[in-house]
């Protein structure tokens, strides 16, 4: 399980955070030169969570519909904003400007 600390350490990151299975910010952190809120982390939060539970069960549906596997289950979800992405895993995610996204970076560090 990844930590604050240790997202906040890859390249690029503008925020991390914590969520719970519900959708309620647990933790952040956020860099200094960043504008990134509590409030806007916990909207965050909460689209992570029922974005990844119409995932969940468009995969499940997928997967019992046409027999086809491999869909199931989903392992992390990804926003790609205006200005910065959101990549997210279990119950953590990070923050990085669209120009500077790592994400195999990103969904390794938040699997450690």
């Amino acid at each position: 399980m990844p930590s604050i600390d240790s997202l906040m350490q890859l390249e690029g990151v503008q925020g991390a955070f914590k969520f719970s299975p519900k959708g309620e910010l647990v933790e952040f952190k956020v860099s200094d030169d960043s504008d990134l809120t509590e409030s806007v982390l916990d909207l965050l939060s909460h689209l992570c969570v029922a974005n990844m539970s119409i995932a969940t069960m468009q995969a499940r549906g997928w997967e019992t519909m046409t027999g086809m596997k491999g869909f199931y289950p989903i392992n992390g979800f990804t926003l790609v904003g205006f200005a910065w992405t959101a990549v997210t895993s279990d119950e953590f995610g990070v923050i990085m400007p669209n120009g500077n996204v790592d994400y195999e970076a990103a969904y390794a560090a938040l699997a450690s």
